[in-house]
Protein backbone atom coordinates (compact mmCIF):
# COMPACT_ATOMS: atom_id res chain seq x y z
CA UNK A 1 0.00 0.00 0.00
CA UNK A 2 1.68 3.37 -0.64
CA UNK A 3 2.44 5.78 1.69
CA UNK A 4 -0.01 8.43 2.57
CA UNK A 5 0.85 12.51 1.95
CA UNK A 6 3.82 13.25 4.25
CA UNK A 7 3.22 14.87 7.90
CA UNK A 8 5.79 17.57 8.21
CA UNK A 9 6.02 18.34 11.80
CA UNK A 10 9.35 19.93 14.06
CA UNK A 11 9.14 17.31 16.50
CA UNK A 12 8.28 13.89 16.12
CA UNK A 13 8.90 11.84 19.34
CA UNK A 14 8.62 8.11 18.75
CA UNK A 15 7.10 6.34 21.99
CA UNK A 16 4.03 7.57 24.34
CA UNK A 17 5.84 6.11 27.31
CA UNK A 18 6.99 9.40 29.68
CA UNK A 19 9.97 10.73 27.95
CA UNK A 20 8.31 10.72 24.55
CA UNK A 21 4.72 12.24 25.92
CA UNK A 22 6.66 15.22 27.93
CA UNK A 23 9.15 15.68 25.31
CA UNK A 24 6.28 16.36 22.15
CA UNK A 25 4.08 18.24 25.15
CA UNK A 26 7.52 20.73 26.20
CA UNK A 27 7.65 20.99 22.62
CA UNK A 28 4.30 22.20 21.94
CA UNK A 29 4.30 24.50 24.86
CA UNK A 30 7.62 26.40 23.12
CA UNK A 31 5.42 26.79 19.81
CA UNK A 32 6.87 24.03 17.91
CA UNK A 33 4.38 21.16 16.31
CA UNK A 34 4.80 17.55 17.45
CA UNK A 35 3.83 14.08 17.21
CA UNK A 36 4.20 11.00 19.26
CA UNK A 37 3.79 7.58 17.59
CA UNK A 38 2.50 4.44 19.33
CA UNK A 39 2.79 0.70 18.22
CA UNK A 40 0.26 0.08 21.56
CA UNK A 41 -3.57 0.45 21.79
CA UNK A 42 -3.00 2.63 24.40
CA UNK A 43 -1.01 5.71 25.28
CA UNK A 44 1.76 5.96 28.04
CA UNK A 45 3.56 2.58 27.31
CA UNK A 46 5.04 -0.37 29.57
CA UNK A 47 4.58 2.20 32.16
CA UNK A 48 0.56 2.62 32.42
CA UNK A 49 -0.05 -0.79 30.28
CA UNK A 50 2.14 -3.56 31.53
CA UNK A 51 4.62 -2.16 34.22
CA UNK A 52 4.33 0.56 36.78
CA UNK A 53 0.50 0.86 36.89
CA UNK A 54 -0.60 -2.46 37.49
CA UNK A 55 2.23 -3.48 39.68
CA UNK A 56 1.51 -1.52 41.90
CA UNK A 57 -2.16 -1.45 41.78
CA UNK A 58 -1.35 -5.62 42.96
CA UNK A 59 0.91 -4.10 45.70
CA UNK A 60 -1.93 -1.82 46.98
CA UNK A 61 -3.70 -5.28 46.81
CA UNK A 62 -1.26 -6.81 48.89
CA UNK A 63 -0.90 -3.96 51.26
CA UNK A 64 -4.87 -4.28 52.03
CA UNK A 65 -4.63 -8.24 52.62
CA UNK A 66 -1.63 -8.00 54.56
CA UNK A 67 -3.53 -5.45 57.14
CA UNK A 68 -6.79 -7.01 57.09
CA UNK A 69 -4.89 -10.24 58.16
CA UNK A 70 -3.38 -8.65 60.72
CA UNK A 71 -6.46 -7.30 62.35
CA UNK A 72 -8.45 -9.15 65.34
CA UNK A 73 -9.61 -12.78 65.11
CA UNK A 74 -13.40 -11.53 63.93
CA UNK A 75 -12.15 -8.90 60.91
CA UNK A 76 -9.27 -11.82 59.76
CA UNK A 77 -9.33 -12.87 55.83
CA UNK A 78 -7.38 -15.76 54.44
CA UNK A 79 -6.85 -16.02 50.55
CA UNK A 80 -6.96 -19.85 49.25
CA UNK A 81 -3.81 -20.93 47.20
CA UNK A 82 -6.38 -21.02 44.21
CA UNK A 83 -8.15 -17.41 44.37
CA UNK A 84 -8.30 -15.96 41.23
CA UNK A 85 -5.93 -12.93 40.74
CA UNK A 86 -8.18 -11.15 38.39
CA UNK A 87 -9.70 -10.14 41.54
CA UNK A 88 -6.98 -8.41 43.52
CA UNK A 89 -6.29 -6.66 40.02
CA UNK A 90 -10.33 -5.81 39.75
CA UNK A 91 -10.35 -2.11 38.77
CA UNK A 92 -6.66 -1.87 37.40
CA UNK A 93 -8.09 -1.86 33.18
CA UNK A 94 -10.67 1.38 34.81
CA UNK A 95 -6.90 2.86 35.97
CA UNK A 96 -5.08 2.22 33.17
CA UNK A 97 -8.09 3.01 30.40
CA UNK A 98 -8.14 6.77 32.62
CA UNK A 99 -4.64 7.07 32.26
CA UNK A 100 -4.72 6.57 28.53
CA UNK A 101 -7.90 8.81 28.09
CA UNK A 102 -5.87 12.14 30.73
CA UNK A 103 -2.74 11.07 28.46
CA UNK A 104 -4.57 11.53 24.93
CA UNK A 105 -6.41 14.73 26.51
CA UNK A 106 -2.76 16.49 27.76
CA UNK A 107 -1.71 15.97 23.63
CA UNK A 108 -4.90 16.77 22.45
CA UNK A 109 -4.78 19.69 24.51
CA UNK A 110 -1.34 20.54 23.46
CA UNK A 111 -2.23 20.32 19.88
CA UNK A 112 0.11 16.89 19.57
CA UNK A 113 -0.56 14.89 16.67
CA UNK A 114 -1.26 10.99 17.96
CA UNK A 115 -0.15 8.95 15.14
CA UNK A 116 -0.57 4.60 15.49
CA UNK A 117 1.80 2.22 14.28
CA UNK A 118 5.22 0.74 14.20
CA UNK A 119 7.39 3.36 13.36
CA UNK A 120 11.28 3.27 11.94
CA UNK A 121 13.95 5.85 10.79
CA UNK A 122 14.13 6.47 7.10
CA UNK A 123 16.60 8.85 7.52
CA UNK A 124 17.85 11.41 10.13
CA UNK A 125 14.68 13.55 9.34
CA UNK A 126 12.28 11.14 8.48
CA UNK A 127 9.73 8.24 9.55
CA UNK A 128 7.86 6.00 8.43
CA UNK A 129 5.24 4.51 10.18
CA UNK A 130 3.29 1.46 9.33
CA UNK A 131 -0.22 1.13 10.03
CA UNK A 132 -1.94 -1.82 11.89
CA UNK A 133 -4.30 -1.81 8.30
CA UNK A 134 -1.13 -1.76 6.60
CA UNK A 135 -1.14 2.01 5.31
CA UNK A 136 1.77 3.73 5.60
CA UNK A 137 3.09 6.98 6.81
CA UNK A 138 5.77 9.15 6.15
CA UNK A 139 6.83 12.03 8.48
CA UNK A 140 9.75 14.64 8.13
CA UNK A 141 10.43 16.43 10.99
CA UNK A 142 13.84 18.98 12.20
CA UNK A 143 14.32 16.29 15.13
CA UNK A 144 13.31 13.03 16.25
CA UNK A 145 13.16 11.44 19.47
CA UNK A 146 13.74 8.06 20.03
CA UNK A 147 11.84 7.10 23.56
CA UNK A 148 10.93 3.30 22.59
CA UNK A 149 10.80 2.29 25.91
CA UNK A 150 11.76 -1.27 27.28
CA UNK A 151 10.56 -4.67 27.53
CA UNK A 152 11.73 -8.16 30.09
CA UNK A 153 15.15 -9.11 29.52
CA UNK A 154 15.10 -13.09 28.72
CA UNK A 155 17.93 -15.82 29.19
CA UNK A 156 18.90 -18.54 26.92
CA UNK A 157 19.15 -20.54 29.73
CA UNK A 158 15.24 -19.74 30.96
CA UNK A 159 12.72 -20.56 28.41
CA UNK A 160 9.66 -18.16 29.34
CA UNK A 161 5.87 -19.52 27.76
CA UNK A 162 4.29 -17.02 29.85
CA UNK A 163 1.78 -19.89 31.43
CA UNK A 164 4.13 -21.59 34.19
CA UNK A 165 7.93 -19.49 33.64
CA UNK A 166 6.63 -15.89 33.48
CA UNK A 167 8.38 -12.90 32.80
CA UNK A 168 7.18 -9.12 34.35
CA UNK A 169 4.51 -8.50 31.59
CA UNK A 170 2.40 -12.34 31.93
CA UNK A 171 2.95 -12.50 35.23
CA UNK A 172 -0.03 -10.60 35.61
CA UNK A 173 -1.98 -12.41 33.39
CA UNK A 174 -2.13 -15.66 36.17
CA UNK A 175 -5.47 -16.74 36.14
CA UNK A 176 -5.00 -17.93 40.28
CA UNK A 177 -3.15 -17.06 42.93
CA UNK A 178 -0.27 -19.66 43.20
CA UNK A 179 0.81 -21.40 46.59
CA UNK A 180 4.60 -21.28 45.53
CA UNK A 181 6.79 -19.44 43.73
CA UNK A 182 10.48 -18.89 42.46
CA UNK A 183 11.80 -15.52 41.62
CA UNK A 184 14.80 -15.39 39.44
CA UNK A 185 16.67 -12.53 39.55
CA UNK A 186 17.47 -9.63 42.64
CA UNK A 187 16.80 -6.43 41.28
CA UNK A 188 14.05 -4.17 41.61
CA UNK A 189 11.44 -5.96 39.36
CA UNK A 190 12.60 -9.34 41.16
CA UNK A 191 12.25 -8.06 44.92
CA UNK A 192 9.00 -6.21 43.92
CA UNK A 193 7.00 -9.06 42.73
CA UNK A 194 8.93 -11.45 45.18
CA UNK A 195 7.30 -9.29 48.22
CA UNK A 196 4.07 -8.63 46.37
CA UNK A 197 3.20 -12.23 46.34
CA UNK A 198 4.23 -13.49 50.03
CA UNK A 199 2.83 -10.14 51.52
CA UNK A 200 -0.41 -12.47 49.32
CA UNK A 201 0.53 -15.61 51.51
CA UNK A 202 2.30 -17.32 48.49
CA UNK A 203 5.66 -18.86 49.56
CA UNK A 204 8.15 -17.17 47.52
CA UNK A 205 11.39 -17.95 47.15
CA UNK A 206 14.32 -15.28 45.41
CA UNK A 207 17.05 -16.88 43.79
CA UNK A 208 20.38 -14.63 42.27
CA UNK A 209 24.22 -15.14 42.28
CA UNK A 210 24.40 -11.68 43.98
CA UNK A 211 25.16 -12.50 48.17
CA UNK A 212 22.16 -9.68 48.42
CA UNK A 213 19.25 -8.61 46.30
CA UNK A 214 18.93 -4.78 45.36
CA UNK A 215 22.82 -4.28 45.65
CA UNK A 216 22.92 -0.48 44.27
CA UNK A 217 21.19 0.25 47.85
CA UNK A 218 22.57 1.47 51.13
CA UNK A 219 23.24 -1.93 53.30
CA UNK A 220 20.87 -0.45 55.98
CA UNK A 221 18.25 -0.65 53.39
CA UNK A 222 19.09 -3.48 52.20
CA UNK A 223 18.67 -5.58 55.57
CA UNK A 224 16.07 -3.40 55.63
CA UNK A 225 14.21 -5.49 52.87
CA UNK A 226 15.31 -8.68 53.79
CA UNK A 227 14.10 -8.56 57.24
CA UNK A 228 10.81 -7.71 55.97
CA UNK A 229 10.62 -10.02 53.05
CA UNK A 230 11.76 -12.47 55.34
CA UNK A 231 8.98 -11.76 58.49
CA UNK A 232 6.21 -12.61 55.60
CA UNK A 233 7.87 -15.88 54.64
CA UNK A 234 10.30 -15.65 52.17
CA UNK A 235 13.81 -16.74 51.78
CA UNK A 236 16.29 -15.38 49.92
CA UNK A 237 18.97 -17.68 47.99
CA UNK A 238 22.24 -15.91 47.16
CA UNK A 239 24.88 -17.10 45.71
CA UNK A 240 22.98 -19.54 43.58
CA UNK A 241 23.87 -19.81 39.55
CA UNK A 242 20.31 -21.06 37.68
CA UNK A 243 21.10 -23.51 35.45
CA UNK A 244 17.16 -23.81 33.77
CA UNK A 245 13.80 -24.41 34.80
CA UNK A 246 11.38 -26.49 33.13
CA UNK A 247 7.44 -27.59 33.68
CA UNK A 248 7.12 -30.93 35.05
CA UNK A 249 4.06 -31.74 32.67
CA UNK A 250 1.52 -31.80 35.33
CA UNK A 251 1.70 -28.94 38.53
CA UNK A 252 4.83 -27.63 39.55
CA UNK A 253 8.26 -26.12 37.54
CA UNK A 254 11.34 -27.00 39.01
CA UNK A 255 14.50 -25.42 38.91
CA UNK A 256 17.73 -26.42 38.84
CA UNK A 257 20.70 -24.75 40.52
CA UNK A 258 24.44 -25.02 39.95
CA UNK A 259 25.74 -28.41 42.08
CA UNK A 260 22.41 -30.20 40.75
CA UNK A 261 19.84 -29.18 43.83
CA UNK A 262 16.89 -28.76 42.22
CA UNK A 263 13.91 -27.09 43.90
CA UNK A 264 9.94 -26.85 42.98
CA UNK A 265 7.20 -24.20 42.77
CA UNK A 266 4.00 -23.89 41.13
CA UNK A 267 5.17 -20.24 39.29
CA UNK A 268 8.71 -19.36 38.23
CA UNK A 269 9.12 -15.71 37.71
CA UNK A 270 12.22 -14.45 35.49
CA UNK A 271 13.01 -11.41 36.33
CA UNK A 272 16.25 -10.27 34.98
CA UNK A 273 15.75 -6.64 34.29
CA UNK A 274 14.48 -5.11 31.35
CA UNK A 275 16.28 -4.54 27.31
CA UNK A 276 15.67 -1.66 25.37
CA UNK A 277 13.21 -1.77 22.38
CA UNK A 278 14.95 -1.45 19.57
CA UNK A 279 14.53 -3.72 17.24
CA UNK A 280 13.01 -2.04 13.96
CA UNK A 281 13.84 1.37 14.72
CA UNK A 282 16.29 1.58 11.18
CA UNK A 283 18.84 2.60 13.57
CA UNK A 284 21.72 1.53 11.43
CA UNK A 285 19.85 3.26 8.50
CA UNK A 286 21.44 6.40 10.09
CA UNK A 287 24.46 4.81 11.48
CA UNK A 288 23.62 4.73 14.92
CA UNK A 289 25.51 1.88 17.04
CA UNK A 290 24.16 0.93 20.81
CA UNK A 291 25.98 0.49 23.60
CA UNK A 292 27.81 -2.90 24.71
CA UNK A 293 24.73 -2.95 26.77
CA UNK A 294 22.29 -2.49 23.89
CA UNK A 295 21.65 1.32 24.94
CA UNK A 296 21.60 4.34 22.64
CA UNK A 297 24.07 6.09 23.73
CA UNK A 298 24.05 10.00 24.07
CA UNK A 299 25.58 13.01 25.75
CA UNK A 300 24.31 15.33 28.11
CA UNK A 301 21.90 16.89 26.03
CA UNK A 302 20.57 13.93 25.42
CA UNK A 303 21.64 13.97 21.57
CA UNK A 304 23.17 11.04 19.93
CA UNK A 305 26.13 10.86 17.68
CA UNK A 306 24.03 11.10 14.65
CA UNK A 307 22.61 15.25 14.19
CA UNK A 308 18.84 15.80 15.10
CA UNK A 309 18.39 12.36 16.33
CA UNK A 310 17.67 12.67 20.33
CA UNK A 311 17.08 9.88 22.43
CA UNK A 312 15.69 9.33 26.00
CA UNK A 313 13.75 7.18 28.85
CA UNK A 314 14.82 3.62 29.25
CA UNK A 315 16.36 3.11 25.83
CA UNK A 316 19.28 5.14 27.09
CA UNK A 317 19.84 2.80 30.00
CA UNK A 318 20.28 3.61 33.95
CA UNK A 319 18.24 4.77 36.14
CA UNK A 320 15.30 3.65 34.12
CA UNK A 321 12.76 5.45 36.22
CA UNK A 322 9.56 6.72 35.01
CA UNK A 323 10.36 10.33 36.72
CA UNK A 324 14.12 10.28 34.75
CA UNK A 325 12.17 9.86 32.21
CA UNK A 326 9.84 12.62 32.18
CA UNK A 327 12.99 15.18 32.75
CA UNK A 328 15.35 13.79 29.83
CA UNK A 329 12.06 14.22 27.61
CA UNK A 330 11.49 17.75 28.38
CA UNK A 331 15.36 18.21 28.52
CA UNK A 332 15.76 16.54 25.02
CA UNK A 333 13.07 18.50 23.42
CA UNK A 334 15.01 21.74 24.40
CA UNK A 335 17.72 20.59 23.15
CA UNK A 336 16.51 19.90 19.68
CA UNK A 337 15.43 23.65 19.26
CA UNK A 338 18.26 25.20 20.82
CA UNK A 339 16.39 26.23 23.79
CA UNK A 340 18.26 26.64 27.26
CA UNK A 341 17.31 24.04 29.76
CA UNK A 342 16.22 23.82 33.06
CA UNK A 343 19.37 23.94 35.76
CA UNK A 344 21.08 20.51 36.02
CA UNK A 345 19.86 18.22 39.08
CA UNK A 346 21.38 15.16 40.30
CA UNK A 347 18.99 14.77 42.67
CA UNK A 348 16.90 11.90 41.11
CA UNK A 349 15.21 10.28 43.70
CA UNK A 350 15.15 6.24 43.89
CA UNK A 351 11.53 4.70 44.75
CA UNK A 352 11.50 1.03 45.50
CA UNK A 353 7.65 -0.51 45.52
CA UNK A 354 8.72 -3.61 47.60
CA UNK A 355 7.36 -4.14 50.64
CA UNK A 356 8.31 -2.61 52.96
CA UNK A 357 8.65 0.22 50.49
CA UNK A 358 12.12 2.09 49.83
CA UNK A 359 13.38 5.35 49.04
CA UNK A 360 16.48 7.21 49.00
CA UNK A 361 17.92 10.58 47.51
CA UNK A 362 21.52 12.04 47.60
CA UNK A 363 24.62 10.38 49.25
CA UNK A 364 24.58 7.86 51.41
CA UNK A 365 27.07 7.45 54.01
CA UNK A 366 29.86 5.28 51.63
CA UNK A 367 29.44 7.61 49.25
CA UNK A 368 30.38 11.27 51.10
CA UNK A 369 32.85 9.26 53.06
CA UNK A 370 34.58 8.21 49.70
CA UNK A 371 34.62 11.69 48.73
CA UNK A 372 36.66 12.83 51.63
CA UNK A 373 33.28 14.31 53.34
CA UNK A 374 32.62 13.50 57.19
CA UNK A 375 29.23 12.49 57.84
CA UNK A 376 27.00 12.22 60.96
CA UNK A 377 24.08 9.69 60.51
CA UNK A 378 20.93 10.21 62.42
CA UNK A 379 18.15 7.59 62.14
CA UNK A 380 14.80 7.47 63.17
CA UNK A 381 12.97 4.29 63.65
CA UNK A 382 9.45 4.22 62.77
CA UNK A 383 8.49 2.81 66.34
CA UNK A 384 9.17 6.06 67.26
CA UNK A 385 6.50 7.65 65.38
CA UNK A 386 2.91 7.42 65.76
CA UNK A 387 1.18 7.97 62.82
CA UNK A 388 2.98 4.82 61.75
CA UNK A 389 1.62 2.90 64.79
CA UNK A 390 -1.51 4.61 63.61
CA UNK A 391 -1.90 3.16 60.03
CA UNK A 392 -0.65 -0.23 61.17
CA UNK A 393 2.73 0.09 59.72
CA UNK A 394 5.22 0.72 62.91
CA UNK A 395 8.18 -1.83 60.67
CA UNK A 396 10.76 0.66 58.66
CA UNK A 397 12.87 4.00 59.46
CA UNK A 398 13.92 7.19 58.00
CA UNK A 399 18.16 8.10 57.97
CA UNK A 400 19.84 11.84 57.24
CA UNK A 401 23.30 12.02 56.19
CA UNK A 402 24.51 14.97 57.40
CA UNK A 403 28.02 16.87 56.58
CA UNK A 404 29.82 16.32 60.63
CA UNK A 405 31.06 20.00 60.30
CA UNK A 406 28.15 21.90 59.21
CA UNK A 407 25.51 19.59 59.72
CA UNK A 408 24.35 20.11 55.67
CA UNK A 409 21.96 17.01 54.65
CA UNK A 410 23.13 15.19 52.10
CA UNK A 411 21.19 12.26 51.45
CA UNK A 412 18.25 10.58 52.90
CA UNK A 413 17.44 6.73 53.06
CA UNK A 414 13.48 5.32 53.94
CA UNK A 415 12.48 2.18 54.27
CA UNK A 416 8.56 1.78 54.92
CA UNK A 417 5.45 2.53 54.26
CA UNK A 418 4.97 5.61 52.16
CA UNK A 419 8.86 5.95 51.52
CA UNK A 420 8.47 7.01 47.90
CA UNK A 421 6.82 10.15 49.15
CA UNK A 422 8.06 11.01 52.43
CA UNK A 423 12.03 10.92 50.44
CA UNK A 424 10.53 13.97 48.71
CA UNK A 425 10.98 16.73 52.05
CA UNK A 426 14.63 15.54 52.09
CA UNK A 427 14.88 15.75 48.34
CA UNK A 428 13.74 19.48 49.04
CA UNK A 429 15.82 19.97 51.69
CA UNK A 430 19.13 18.79 50.19
CA UNK A 431 18.30 20.95 47.07
CA UNK A 432 17.93 23.95 49.27
CA UNK A 433 21.28 23.70 51.11
CA UNK A 434 19.26 22.85 54.46
CA UNK A 435 20.66 21.45 57.50
CA UNK A 436 19.67 18.60 60.28
CA UNK A 437 17.98 21.69 62.60
CA UNK A 438 15.73 22.72 59.49
CA UNK A 439 13.48 19.77 60.74
CA UNK A 440 13.67 20.64 64.19
CA UNK A 441 13.25 24.39 63.65
CA UNK A 442 10.06 23.86 61.52
CA UNK A 443 6.32 22.82 62.82
CA UNK A 444 4.99 19.84 60.85
CA UNK A 445 1.65 18.81 61.54
CA UNK A 446 0.97 15.86 64.16
CA UNK A 447 0.90 13.42 63.72
CA UNK A 448 2.11 12.68 60.20
CA UNK A 449 5.18 10.52 59.06
CA UNK A 450 6.97 13.64 58.77
CA UNK A 451 7.63 13.61 62.57
CA UNK A 452 10.67 11.14 61.30
CA UNK A 453 12.69 13.82 59.92
CA UNK A 454 12.37 15.28 63.55
CA UNK A 455 13.42 12.56 65.18
CA UNK A 456 16.33 11.46 62.67
CA UNK A 457 17.51 15.42 62.87
CA UNK A 458 17.55 15.51 66.84
CA UNK A 459 19.64 12.77 66.99
CA UNK A 460 21.81 14.01 64.41
CA UNK A 461 22.58 17.14 66.64
CA UNK A 462 23.30 13.99 69.48
CA UNK A 463 25.57 12.69 68.07
CA UNK A 464 27.44 15.83 67.01
CA UNK A 465 27.26 16.96 70.50
CA UNK A 466 28.61 13.68 71.38
CA UNK A 467 31.30 13.87 68.91
CA UNK A 468 32.27 17.55 70.59
CA UNK A 469 32.76 16.08 74.05
CA UNK A 470 34.91 13.26 73.14
CA UNK A 471 36.71 15.89 70.94
CA UNK A 472 37.38 18.00 74.01
CA UNK A 473 38.09 14.77 76.49
CA UNK A 474 40.58 13.32 74.10
CA UNK A 475 43.35 16.40 74.68
CA UNK A 476 43.16 17.20 78.61
CA UNK A 477 42.78 12.53 78.70
CA UNK A 478 46.62 12.86 76.84
CA UNK A 479 47.80 15.79 79.22
CA UNK A 480 46.61 13.73 82.32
Amino acid sequence: MPPAAPLHVDLACIGSGPAGQKAAIQAAKAGFHAVVIEREPHVGGACVLSGTIPSKALREQALRYRRMHGCASSLAVRLEGDAPLAALLEGVGAVIGAQDRLFQAQLARNHVDLVRGRAALRDAHGVEVERLDGSRVLIGARAVLLAPGSRPRHIAAIEVDHEHILDSDSVLSLPYLPRSMIVLGSGVIACEYASIFAALGCAVTLIDKAPEPLGFLDPSLRAGFLAGFRGMGGSYRGGAEVQGAHFDGFSQVEVTLGGGERLRADIVLAAFGRVANVEGLGLERVGLALSARGHIPVDARLATRVPGIYAAGDAIGPPALACAAVDQGRRAALAAFGLPPPPPTALVPTGVYTIPEIACVGATRAEAEAAGIEVIVGTADFGEVARAHIAGEPFGFLSLVCERSSLRLLGVQVLGEGAADLVHLGQAAIAAGAGASTFIEQIANFPTMTEAYRIAAFEVLKRQALSAADAQATPAASAA
